[in-house]
């Protein structure tokens, strides 16, 4: 069979050019987390499949790429069910293996917990611009803080990130699962069917009102609740205070911590922001992940023409491995999405040491090589990054690569 020199569909081989910025952008948001408090930690790859099939993943649960019992456990000729041939999975994000971790060494973490996770994750879908079946997360999440405390910190630490990177005027919209429960209650959904609801709500963007509107209504849903429920989101459209547009619209019916509490994370992270951004309440903001259980938020980026960051709170998930119930709530940039935009504004990595490149002739005395590696290492002790090449025939093609290489002098040594 012959070899196959392409990557694996929606997979990608990263140049050298690449590497540089994702090394940058990788280290800029450890330290800049980091600075907020946050922990480094890291979970395996591998999953239980039992655990990535908990009904807390969505759609991403349609995704996994499973893995094959190993040895003596793979019996292919008596397996009558996929249980019988697959006991894990490539994880599809780093939140569920998060809730695991956390289950498992609570007793060694402090409370709350600042976690910061950098890691691969997979899912089985179509690749398209900024996303891959194989692609890098960065979270963070605050463990067992019930307080909005964890919402401003993460929104807080997100955005000073993005702002480093050069970012501006994107916006934060927020919202929170209660209002969008309420909202629907108050328009006489049944309750059974709000994740219905929810999920046709989640295409305003895409699909607009008149859009929402015909699904609606195609789902079998009554046009006097449609009409009524429609018509709180365009009621509230250009209130300066639309929190409390939406709480009058409902005679009341939104919940008062609930909303103070929305307008408290909003003023805190818009007074200690350290990026230029706007940010919003958005009742349509619903975030397809089943897990959320409060506040959700995302980063719009004018430059992606969609979220490039998300997250919410997820009181329950914990629970579903200790039985007891622990407050949650992360964050995550869309870091390919993140990496398409620099690398498409032409970003270059600021502060690079100083690069040198000592060329070196074949046939080079043993002598005289031991010469150049010392002088190398001197440099390198001074800060300088140092290449020791062999010399090309060709020196002038092999200058023009090593310069596209960030490589700004260079020095000859020959055999005399």
């Amino acid at each position: 069979m012959a070899m196959t020199k392409k990557p694996v569909t929606g997979m990608k081989d990263m140049l050298p050019a690449e590497m540089q910025v994702r090394d940058y952008v990788i280290g800029l948001i450890k330290e800049t987390y980091k600075g907020f408090g946050f922990t480094p930690m890291e979970t395996p790859c591998v999953e239980h499949i039992e655990n990535l099939c908990s009904k807390q993943g969505g759609d991403n649960e349609k995704l996994i790429f499973k893995i094959l019992k190993r040895g003596e456990k793979l019996n292919l000729e008596t397996a009558q069910s996929e249980q019988d041939l697959v006991d894990s999975g490539l994880r599809y994000d780093l939140t569920v293996p998060l809730a695991r971790y956390y289950a498992n060494n609570s007793s060694q973490l402090p409370t709350p917990f600042k976690a910061l996770q950098v890691g691969s994750v997979w899912r089985a879908e179509r690749p398209q611009k900024g996303r891959f079946r194989q692609f890098v997360q960065c979270d963070i999440d605050i463990l067992g803080d019930p307080t909005n405390l964890a919402e401003i910190e993460l929104i807080l630490a997100t955005t000073t990130l993005l702002g480093k990177l050069g970012f501006q005027q994107f916006k934060v919209r927020i919202n929170d699962r209660a209002v969008l429960k309420a909202m629907a209650d108050y328009c006489g959904f049944p309750e059974d069917a709000y994740d219905k609801v929810f999920i046709i709500l989640d295409k305003m963007d895409k699909i607009g009102m008149e859009g929402v509107e015909k699904e609606l209504l195609e789902s079998g849903f009554a046009a006097d609740c449609v009409e009524k429920y429609l018509g709180l989101f365009q009621a509230i459209e250009g209130e300066a205070d639309p929190i409390d547009a939406l709480n009058r619209q409902m005679a009341g019916g939104l919940d008062s911590q609930t909303a103070e509490g929305l307008k408290t994370i909003m003023d805190s992270a818009k007074a200690a922001a350290a990026a230029e951004f706007d940010i919003v309440f958005d009742p349509t903001l619903v975030r397809g992940m089943s897990y959320y259980t409060g506040t959700i938020f995302e980063v719009e980026m004018p430059e992606f023409g969609s979220s490039v960051a998300g997250g919410g709170r997820y009181d329950k998930m914990i629970g579903r491995f200790t039985g007891n119930e622990t407050c949650a709530c992360g964050f995550s940039i869309g870091f390919e999405r993140i990496i398409t935009i620099l690398l498409e504004k032409g970003f270059t990595v600021p502060f690079q040491a100083e690069k040198k490149a000592f060329l070196v002739e074949k046939g080079m005395p043993a002598d005289r090589l031991c010469q150049v590696l010392k002088e190398a290492k001197e440099e390198r002790a001074g800060g300088t990054q140092v290449l020791v090449v062999t010399m090309n025939k060709n020196k002038k093609f092999q200058k023009e690569q090593l310069a596209k290489e960030g490589y700004q002098e260079f020095k000859e040594f020959f055999k005399k």
